[in-house]
């Protein structure tokens, strides 16, 4: 299931009426804003030439590797045909360089076939994704979060949900997988949503809980 307007306006009341610290997150943070990116190739570079670096650096990747691509667009048909040398041209490392790779080879030849992700269960698709180096599990719930529009996946090992945990239940720590399933339960059906509400969260002010900026991009 792919959540829709009317599946959120379902959300935000569940989460409203369970949760109390949840109420006053989401009527702090407002509605739900999310788009989920339609583009299921492009997303996974996107999470590989993003980890460890700052925005404007993958961003200016993200460009050389579409130029890389040429007018065609950033497919994987298009990169399978670059070297690793190539794709290290664009600013890559090589071990990024190689997930690219890796990628494009599997999406290419149907080991992972994007277009049919949508008709298979959460865990059929964590399965599926992770088969790519440089794809684990916490990148396959983000793509099932983003692009997917899944409603219950809940990041237990994000840290920016540890952190919201931490910081708008009370917790002296950032909290464990089991604490975090505990604080969670409410949230079932809607851990996508709550989650996203947590990461937004961050962005408020602790003392006025006013947006200041979106979170994640």
């Amino acid at each position: 299931m792919k959540l829709t307007p009317t599946h959120i306006q379902s959300a935000r009341r569940h989460l409203r009426a369970a949760d109390p610290v949840m109420k006053a997150i989401i009527d702090a943070v407002g509605p739900y804003t999310l788009r989920f990116e339609r583009d299921r190739f492009a997303m996974l570079v996107r999470s590989i030439v993003s980890q460890q670096i700052s925005t404007s650096a993958a961003r200016a990747i993200r460009k050389r590797l579409q130029d890389l691509a040429g007018p065609t667009g950033l497919t994987a048909a298009n990169l399978v045909r670059f070297s690793l040398d190539e794709l290290r041209s664009v600013g890559l490392s090589p071990q990024k360089a190689a997930y690219v790779a890796d990628l494009s080879s599997k999406v290419n030849e149907g080991t992972v076939d994007l277009r049919q992700l949508g008709r298979l269960t959460d865990e059929q698709v964590v399965e599926q994704l992770t088969q790519v180096k440089g794809i684990g599990r916490w990148k396959a719930q983000m793509f099932l979060i983003f692009s997917l529009g899944r409603p219950d996946v809940l990041p237990h090992d994000d840290f920016g949900v540890r952190t919201a945990i931490r910081d708008r239940y009370g917790l002296a720590e950032l909290p464990d997988k089991a604490t975090s399933h505990a604080i969670a339960a409410p949230w079932r059906p809607w851990a996508s949503v709550a989650s996203w509400y947590c990461w937004r969260s961050l962005d408020l002010t602790r003392n006025t809980m006013t947006v200041v900026k979106g979170y994640p991009t």
